[in-house]
């Protein structure tokens, strides 16, 4: 089934459109009302238009998390799914079914593989090349409520309901550390350089250190936080339940940018570079995403360039750039021994599957070596 689309007049338009420009954003958002929205950000000299792209009723409950790669999106829902979409084709590319229990956080490593956190404890390292659940790690007691991936694809980062910071070795697949944070932490995000993270524990930022695991600076927001993002190693914006996107220096944990951003509370805050121009991008529950010129040498109030009205409930947020992720020296090096490492397949549990478009899953029966080798099918629905 495709998304919705716009007319073949228009897409040959903007397929041309698209050429000339070079590098294609797009904005990708989730909200309570069970839809994922796509639109195309068009850069003007002073106003930026930000126009729907596409339209799709994605889940059978509101979405919770959406992560991007090169040519994949990804969708988290209550609905315990994870639906994926080809942005190249503007189509489904299935769904995978392992979490019993909410979706609560997704993110994509490069072009090889997307990492899923769920309410039901456990942490599932997919394959993006047959979509293979490869490892499915019981990470946490409780829920697990967010999850980082370190710069290198070698590390990533878990928080839970179980008051527990944990490492895990990618390389290896296994636990590496453990940290009791002695209370449950809502999110965790890797600085740009992998040398420090943070970790937000209702309204405030912990920020650690990598080679100690230890806190060098706490940053106080005046409310419960519900979304980072680093805009570089120093910067950390902050957003929760009021109107204001809070930019602190990471250094000093000082505010040096505030700025009313929404109507009423900020979900999700993400950014990119167009030309050496920071474009802070935020969403709102009060329906709007709006785009936000910023200096990062020169931390003024930043200027609203373009918004559009949803009229929906947002909840999640991702920039798709066409052709961004590229397998890296790092990817290269890491993905062999990852594979190897977390490979050998988690038997799914009973009656779950991985289902993609237009194609048979095939498993491997563990008795089957054996016995001739016997599969099972697992039919597309």
């Amino acid at each position: 089934m495709s998304l919705a689309t716009r007319s073949g007049h228009e897409k040959k338009y903007f397929t041309l459109k698209r050429l000339i420009m070079g590098d294609q954003v797009e904005l990708v958002a989730g909200c309570y009302e069970q839809i994922v929205f796509g639109y195309r950000v068009c850069p003007g000299d002073e106003e930026w238009t930000i126009e729907p792209n596409f339209t799709h009723h994605a889940h059978t409950a509101s979405l919770t998390a959406v992560s991007s790669s090169d040519q994949f999106i990804a969708t988290g829902s209550q609905d315990e799914t994870i639906q994926l979409y080809d942005m190249s084709k503007k189509t489904e590319h299935g769904a995978l079914l392992h979490h019993n229990g909410t979706i609560s956080c997704l993110e994509f490593y490069g072009t090889s593989h997307l990492l899923s956190g769920g309410q039901d404890g456990l942490i599932c390292v997919w394959s993006t090349k047959k979509w293979e659940c490869l490892k499915s790690i019981k990470a946490h007691k409780g829920h697990v409520t967010s999850l980082s991936v370190h710069p290198s694809g070698k590390l990533a980062l878990s928080v839970g309901t179980d008051k527990t910071l944990r490492t895990w070795n990618l390389i290896e697949g296994r636990s590496a550390f453990i940290k009791n944070i002695k209370r449950n932490a809502e999110l965790v995000l890797w600085s740009p350089d992998g040398d420090q993270y943070a970790v937000v524990v209702n309204d405030q930022v912990d920020i650690y250190v990598l080679k100690s695991a230890t806190i060098t600076g706490t940053i106080a927001f005046t409310k419960r936080i519900s979304c980072v993002k680093f805009l570089k190693n120093t910067l950390l914006a902050v957003g929760g339940d009021d109107e204001s996107v809070r930019i602190y220096d990471v250094t000093s944990q000082k505010c040096v940018c505030e700025f009313k951003a929404h109507e009423n509370r900020v979900k999700a805050i993400e950014s990119f570079m167009k030309d050496d121009v920071c474009v802070l991008v935020t969403a709102s529950n009060d329906g709007f995403i709006k785009l936000w010129k910023l200096n990062l040498e020169n931390l003024e109030t930043p200027s609203l360039i373009g918004q559009v009205n949803t009229t929906a409930r947002l909840t999640c947020l991702s920039i798709w750039k066409h052709g961004e992720a590229k397998e890296t020296a790092a990817d290269q090096s890491v993905h062999p021994e990852t594979s190897k490492a977390v490979a050998e397949p988690s038997k799914p549990a009973k009656g779950k599957r991985v289902r993609l478009a237009g194609e048979e899953v095939i498993l491997e029966d563990s008795s089957s070596t054996k016995q001739g080798k016997k599969k099972k099918k697992q039919k597309v629905q």
